[in-house]
C-alpha cells in the first residue's frame, strides 16, 4: 500500500506563479527580492487557508537562490519555523535571540517563520521588540497571524504589512479542476463549484474536501455525489421552492420544508440559503451585475431564466423576509413555525400586490333624471327671485363688516336646512324608499324624456313639491336675525305642507303584533341588531290604540324612543290608523336577580315545605 499524501500537501505552491488568488502580493515580493528592496520584518495576515505560510516559505527560498546556480536547492537549513501557539513563552523567544546572532553557513540570510504569532505573550513581545527593531544584516523574520488586531502597536509598527484576501469562488474552481485533471478524475463543474462554494475563500479547505469527495465517488466526481456527500442544499432545490412560492402553492411548499428537514438539514441552513437564492435573481435581473453571480455558465443559464419569472418588489420583499427569519431563528422558541410563517408570507407577496378591487355597481341615469331635472329648474327659480330681490340700504348699512365675510357661512346653513326632513314629511319618506325599487325597473324600460326647451314646463318631483319657494334675504349667520329669520322660515314651511291623511281603520292586537315583528326583521337585514334585540325583547300589549312596553332599564328606553318616529310611521301605514300611540314604561324590579346563600336557599325551601327541616335533623345533613 502507497503511502497517501493530502492534495494540500502534494499540490503546494512551489514558486509564487503557483500561488492562487493573491497576485498583488506574489508581484511585490518578487520586485522586492528582484530590486532588493526586502523589508527584514514582514507581517503576513489574513484568513486561514490563503497561503501565508506558503508564500513565506517561498520567499525564504527565493532569497537565497540569487547566489546559488541550483534551482533544487531549498536552503532547509537557513528556514526556522516557529509554532507561536506552543512556544510563546519569554525563554523560546531568548532562545530565537540567541540563535539570530549565529550568520548562515549557506546562502546569505537565516528566515525565521513564526506563525499564529499573536498566541505571543506580553512579556513575549516585550522580549522580541529589540531585536525586530534592528536585526543582524543576514536575518529576516515573517510573521504569520490570522487575527491581525490581537498583535500589540508597537510590533505592528515595525513590519511591513501585507494582508491576504480570501480566495475567489472561480479560482478555487479552476485550480481543483487543474487538480482534477492531473489526478484524471472526471469531475463536473458544478461539483467543483460546490466544493469552492464550501471552502468559503479558503484553499486548504477546498482541497480538504475535495480529497474526501474523490474517495467518496472515486473518478466521477457529479454535483449529486458532492451534495449527499457534504450534506448541502444544491442550487435545484432552492429554484423547486422559488416555483412554488411564485405558483403561490403553501400546502406543496409546507410539504417540501418537510421533505428538506427529513433529509437531515437545518432550518437555519436553509432560510440562509433562501435568502441568497434571492440574492442570486436579482444578481441576474440586470445585465451590469450578473458578473457577481459566481457560477457556472449552465447554472447562470437556469438563474436568468427564473430571475424572468419575478420582479424587483418581489426579489426586494423576499429578501427581507428570509433575511428577518435568519436574524429570529436562535432566539426563536419554535424555530419549525418561525421557518414555515415565512414561506407561507413568501407565497403570499403576490396576493398582496394584486389587491382585487370590487367591480363598481353602476346605476342608470335614468332612475334620476326626473329628480335632477327638477333640481335644476328649482334652483333656476331660486336665482331669478335672488336677481329680482334688492334690499333696502337702511338694512345693508346695519350689517357690520364682519358680518358681510360671514354671509357664505349663513347660505351654506340655510341650504342645509331646506336640506333636511320636516317632521311632517317623515311619514312619507318611507314610503317613498320603498317605492324605489319598485320603479327602478320601469323607469330603465321607460326613460323620463329630456326638457326640449326652458319654456316648456317640468314637473317637479314629489319630494320636492312639499317645499316652500320662500324668498332669501342676505342675513348673517351668527347674528340674532339670521335666528329670528330661521324661525319665520320653518312656520311658512310648516304652513305650506300638505294636511296629513287621517286613517282610523280598526286592527287587533295580533296585527299589531305581527307588524311589529316584521319591521324587526327589516332592522336586521338593515343591520340594526341591537335596536332589533330591544323591540325583540319586550312583547308589545294592545290596550285600546296605545302600545305599551316595559323595559328594565331607561337605556333600552332610549334607544328606542331614537327609533320611535319611524316605528310608528310604519305601523301607522301598515295598520292603516294614525291614531296609534306608543307608551313607554320603566320598571327596574322586573331585571332584579338576587345571588341566593346555601343558607337563603335551604330557608325558601323550608318555607315552602316544612317537612325538609325534619329530614335534615334525620339524617344530620350539612347545609
Amino acid at each position: 500500500m502507497e503511502h497517501f499524501v493530502v492534495s494540500a500537501r502534494k499540490y503546494r505552491p512551489q514558486t509564487f506563479k503557483d500561488v492562487v488568488g493573491q497576485q498583488a502580493i506574489t508581484n511585490t515580493l518578487a520586485n522586492a527580492i528582484k530590486n532588493n528592496h526586502l523589508a527584514q520584518a514582514l507581517l503576513f495576515t489574513g484568513p486561514r487557508g490563503v497561503g501565508k505560510t506558503t508564500c513565506a516559505r517561498i520567499l525564504a527560498k527565493m532569497i537565497n537562490q540569487k547566489e546559488t546556480p541550483d534551482p533544487d536547492e531549498d536552503f532547509a537549513f537557513n528556514i526556522f519555523e516557529l509554532d507561536a501557539a506552543s512556544n510563546n513563552g519569554v525563554d523560546q523567544i531568548r532562545e530565537l535571540i540567541d540563535q539570530v546572532r549565529i550568520p548562515p553557513q549557506v546562502g546569505s540570510y537565516k528566515v525565521y517563520i513564526i506563525d499564529e504569532v499573536h498566541m505571543l505573550s506580553q512579556a513575549a513581545f516585550n522580549a522580541f521588540l529589540k531585536t525586530l527593531e534592528e536585526p543582524p544584516k543576514h536575518a529576516i523574520f515573517i510573521l504569520a497571524t490570522t487575527e491581525k488586531h490581537k498583535i500589540i502597536p508597537t510590533i505592528l509598527s515595525r513590519c511591513q504589512i501585507f494582508d491576504f484576501k480570501r480566495i475567489t469562488v472561480t479560482d478555487t474552481r479552476n485550480y481543483l479542476a487543474n487538480i482534477a485533471q492531473q489526478e484524471g478524475v472526471n469531475a463536473e463543474d458544478d461539483a467543483l463549484h460546490i466544493i469552492a462554494q464550501k471552502a468559503d475563500g479558503a484553499m486548504r479547505d477546498a482541497l480538504s474536501i475535495y480529497d474526501r469527495v474523490v474517495s467518496f465517488s472515486g473518478n466521477d466526481l457529479t454535483r449529486k455525489a458532492v451534495t449527499e456527500n457534504l450534506n448541502v442544499l444544491d442550487y435545484d432545490t432552492y429554484m423547486q421552492v422559488t416555483d412554488l412560492i411564485l405558483e403561490n402553492n403553501i400546502p406543496q411548499l409546507l410539504v417540501k420544508f418537510n421533505d428538506i428537514l427529513s433529509s437531515g438539514f437545518d432550518g437555519h441552513h436553509f432560510i440562509a440559503g433562501l435568502a441568497s437564492h434571492f440574492r442570486d435573481l436579482l444578481v441576474c435581473k440586470d445585465q451590469k451585475t450578473i458578473n457577481l453571480l459566481e457560477v457556472g455558465e449552465q447554472t447562470k443559464a437556469k438563474y436568468f431564466e427564473q430571475s424572468q419569472k419575478t420582479s424587483h418588489r418581489f426579489l426586494m420583499e423576499a429578501i427581507d423576509l428570509a433575511n428577518s427569519c435568519d436574524l429570529k431563528y436562535k432566539t426563536s422558541h419554535n424555530q419549525r413555525l418561525l421557518v414555515e410563517l415565512c414561506l407561507m408570507q413568501l407565497a403570499s407577496i403576490g396576493f398582496d400586490f394584486e389587491k382585487k378591487k370590487p367591480e363598481p355597481k353602476i346605476i342608470p341615469a335614468s332612475n334620476f333624471e326626473k329628480e335632477a331635472v327638477s333640481i335644476s329648474s328649482e334652483k333656476k327659480e331660486i336665482v331669478r327671485e335672488n336677481e329680482h330681490d334688492t334690499s333696502s340700504p337702511s338694512e345693508e348699512a346695519e350689517l357690520p363688516e364682519n358680518d358681510i365675510a360671514t354671509e357664505t357661512c349663513a347660505k351654506e346653513e340655510e341650504e342645509d336646512y331646506y336640506s333636511e326632513e320636516s317632521p311632517a314629511t317623515t311619514d312619507k319618506s318611507m314610503e317613498v324608499e320603498e317605492n324605489i325599487e319598485a320603479n327602478s325597473e320601469e323607469n330603465q324600460r321607460n326613460p323620463a324624456p329630456e326638457p326640449e326647451s326652458e319654456s316648456q314646463p317640468v314637473t317637479k318631483s314629489p319630494t320636492k313639491q312639499s317645499l316652500p319657494e320662500i324668498k332669501r334675504e342676505k342675513v348673517s349667520g351668527l347674528s340674532l336675525k339670521s335666528i329670528t329669520k330661521k324661525k319665520e322660515l320653518a312656520e311658512k314651511q310648516r304652513a305650506m305642507m300638505p294636511a296629513e291623511e287621517v286613517m282610523d281603520e280598526s286592527f287587533n292586537e295580533e296585527e299589531m303584533v305581527t307588524e311589529w315583528k316584521n319591521y324587526t326583521e327589516k332592522l336586521k337585514k338593515k343591520g340594526e341588531k341591537i335596536l332589533a334585540s330591544i323591540l325583540e325583547s319586550q312583547t308589545p300589549v294592545l290596550k285600546g290604540k296605545d302600545i305599551h312596553l316595559t323595559f328594565p332599564n331607561e337605556t333600552m328606553k332610549l334607544d328606542l324612543e331614537r327609533e320611535e318616529n319611524k316605528l310608528m310611521n310604519y305601523l301607522n301605514k301598515k295598520l292603516r290608523n294614525t291614531h296609534i300611540s306608543l307608551k313607554i314604561k320603566v320598571d327596574e324590579a322586573t331585571s332584579r336577580k338576587y345571588a341566593f346563600t346555601p343558607q337563603e336557599k335551604y330557608e325558601k325551601l323550608k318555607e315552602a315545605n316544612p317537612l325538609i327541616d325534619k329530614l335534615r335533623a334525620t339524617f344530620d345533613l350539612d347545609v
